[in-house]
């Protein structure tokens, strides 16, 4: 008797027509998601197509598609790379502090100031990076080229400091508050049971984060990693403004070097014709790596979703 009320209760509770047009408007929101994103594929592959047909020589530098993209997918992940390089570190250490070592309002106030990066315009950094940041960076750019200047890396300092390093830089600090956000969320819904078990066991602080807090945090730090990479890759105007652009180089301090967004963000406005379908093209190439690099976090997360607050 009991088991037939129940099931009639559930039977009750599913055909209510609130949560018929709740679950409705959410299957709708997630194909509306994917139909955007087929269209937006869609678009690119048919824009960009002329260019796969096209004489090679027609192509800018003249020497095919290829050769054209190979540069700005190396700029772009070469710039992405260090900045999630530099970020996350600093990002998981500012999470940790507001989440386990701030005391009273101090890590809220901390907070706030990290949340509010987040707020300012890519313009503004972009300025910033280029008035402010790069001509602070010329001695340490110096400073590399001479004791460190027999790697390919470094072997030749910018006298104007807009350099791809500088703009990897600028990158880690836009990306910062999306990394340390989702990594404080994270941390702070570690269960106190397993802090408290670390710490009965005569685990000291940092003990008890490693080995309770930073598993339990890790597939949410991958995540916001993901999310600030993807930033970092997709980034335009700051990049744009702090690059000066010119031939792909493997040195980072050395003028030159440019990325597929500043690529496209440079000539879109004049482009046409083939011109304008090659720019489309490096927009594809730069969709499928975003696409992606978004997959391989995904399946990394994946991994390590058996380790939960359950188990």
């Amino acid at each position: 008797m009991s088991h037939t009320t129940t099931r009639q209760t559930r039977s009750g509770a599913v055909r209510r027509p609130g949560d018929l047009a709740f679950s409705g408007a959410s299957v709708g929101s997630a194909l509306l998601i994917l139909l955007i994103l087929a269209g937006v594929a869609v678009f690119l592959t048919t824009e960009a197509l002329p260019v796969f047909g096209a004489d090679p020589e027609s192509i800018t530098e003249g020497e095919g598609f290829f050769a054209y993209v190979w540069p700005l997918v190396a700029g772009t992940v070469i710039a992405s790379v260090i900045a999630m390089i530099v970020a996350t570190p600093i990002a998981v250490g500012i999470a940790l502090f507001i989440s386990h070592y701030a005391r009273g309002r101090v890590g809220g106030v901390i907070g706030f100031i990290i949340d509010l990066l987040a707020a300012v315009p890519s313009v503004v950094f972009g300025m910033w990076g280029w008035q402010v940041f790069a001509p602070k960076l010329v001695p340490f750019y110096a400073w590399l080229e001479e004791n460190l200047g027999f790697i390919p890396f470094f072997a030749d300092g910018s006298a104007t400091g807009r350099t791809l390093l500088t703009a990897s830089l600028v990158l880690a600090v836009m990306i910062l508050p999306i990394i340390t956000s989702v990594s404080r969320e994270v941390f702070l819904q570690t269960p106190k049971l397993h802090e408290e078990a670390a710490l009965a066991l005569g685990a000291t602080k940092w003990e008890m984060i490693r080995t309770a807090v930073l598993p339990f945090g890790a597939p949410g730090v991958i995540g916001g990693t993901m999310l600030g990479l993807g930033r970092a890759l997709g980034e335009t105007m700051a990049v744009a403004i702090i690059l000066s652009p010119g031939p792909f180089s493997w040195n980072v301090i050395g003028s030159g070097n440019k990325t597929i967004p500043s690529e496209i963000a440079l000539n879109f406005p004049e482009a046409a014709g083939l011109r304008l379908s090659e720019l489309i093209a490096i927009g594809l190439v730069l969709f499928v790596l975003t696409l992606a690099v978004n997959l391989f976090a995904r399946w990394i997360v994946d991994r390590r979703s058996e380790f939960s607050g359950a188990n």
